[in-house]
């Protein structure tokens, strides 16, 4: 009498469970698709094509193995380093910057008033938020931008000219010291030569067609001007020695030398971090938004800086770097807004 109740409960149970995984695959990918993940089309790919697609994509990354992410080393294990003071002084300059090299600096006045953690979050250390996980795993090294080997120091430097649109820091200052020995302890776990993932600044997939200003000015006013202003000159704070949201245009801004001012930086940057709240899981603006909204920010005004130097090897400027010689037909206009495929491409088949 048991025995036919028995297999009607295990296969009522056998449904349920693939209702269940019906149900989770079906949201799974409704998540991937809004947080802005590209899903490959089922009818061209084979499964082992597809799951090594998706393995490439960040967010899938995470949402498979949270661990595969980069993570800076816990806070509380550097008050147990022997410089541990050092250390503290040297992610207070990353996260306050201003406060003691800003315009109204305590040690000296040699930047524009934002912080370098306007553009290192989390003081260099959130996932996907240009952090300094690679940074001392990767330097010194050759950067094709100076043609030169560069180590800490001059990469620090040049944030100072580019970025905070000022004076370069004394390499023997303490306060250079200090900003390299704490950039040196959030690395400190990433064995040399090696990129960890989740470190830098997202890859944001190439649109078809060229980044919109006008496009872009219209996100801007919905999604930032609220913090950022909408003259774009951010929100400084009471004491005028920094700002409570920095400016992303203006005299104040950073200028046209800096990694930002490249609107492939700049929407990636933004994809997976911007309006505040948004992550690289669950990400606010679209792609297209992302890309429009850094045509627009960067056609704005802001200040210049001398880059005769930059690019000895001009075949080696990047597709978005907007300012010739090019080593390439494509003009200016392309190179700063797109669309970037014909570059890459073009770059590609000359290598």
């Amino acid at each position: 009498m048991m025995q036919p109740f028995i297999k009607l409960i295990t296969l009522l149970v056998a449904l349920l469970g693939l209702t269940v995984s019906l149900v989770v695959g079906i949201g799974l990918v409704l998540f991937l698709s809004f947080s802005g993940v590209h899903l490959p089309s089922l009818s061209d790919s084979k499964p082992e094509e597809l799951l090594a697609t998706a393995v490439e994509t960040p967010v899938v990354q995470a949402l498979m193995d949270p661990a595969s992410l980069w993570k800076a080393p816990d806070w509380t294990e550097m008050e147990k380093e022997p410089n541990a003071e050092e250390l503290n002084y040297g992610k207070e300059l990353v996260a306050n910057t201003a406060e003691y090299l800003g315009p109204k600096g305590k040690v000296k006045a040699i930047s524009n008033g934002m912080n370098c953690q306007n553009c290192h979050l989390q003081a260099g250390t959130a996932p996907l938020g240009n952090n300094y996980g690679a940074v001392a795993s990767t330097y010194p090294k050759v950067r094709a931008r100076s043609g030169k080997e560069e180590d800490i120091q001059k990469r620090i430097n040049d944030c100072f000219e580019r970025s905070l649109n000022g004076k370069a820091l004394s390499r023997e200052s303490k306060e250079m010291k200090a900003m390299v020995a704490y950039i040196n302890w959030v690395g400190k776990d990433v064995p040399k030569g090696e990129v960890p993932a989740g470190s830098g600044i997202y890859e944001l997939p190439l649109l078809d067609r060229a980044a919109d200003p006008a496009k872009g000015k219209l996100v801007y006013e919905n999604q930032c001007a609220s913090c950022h202003q909408a003259d774009g000159k951010g929100m400084a704070k009471p004491d005028g020695s920094g700002y409570l949201y920095p400016p992303l245009w203006g005299e104040n801004s950073y200028n046209h030398g800096a990694g930002l001012y490249r609107i492939s930086r700049f929407a990636g940057y933004v994809k997976v971090n911007m309006p505040l709240g948004a992550t690289f899981e669950q990400p606010v603006l679209s792609d297209e938004e992302s890309w429009d909204l850094a045509a627009y920010v960067n056609s704005m005004e802001r200040p210049k800086k001398d880059l005769t130097q930059d690019w000895p090897d001009i075949s080696k400027k990047p597709m978005d770097h907007p300012f010739g010689p090019f080593s390439d037909s494509f003009t200016e206009e392309q190179h700063k807004f797109g669309p970037f495929k014909p570059i890459k491409a073009a770059k590609s088949s000359t290598k």
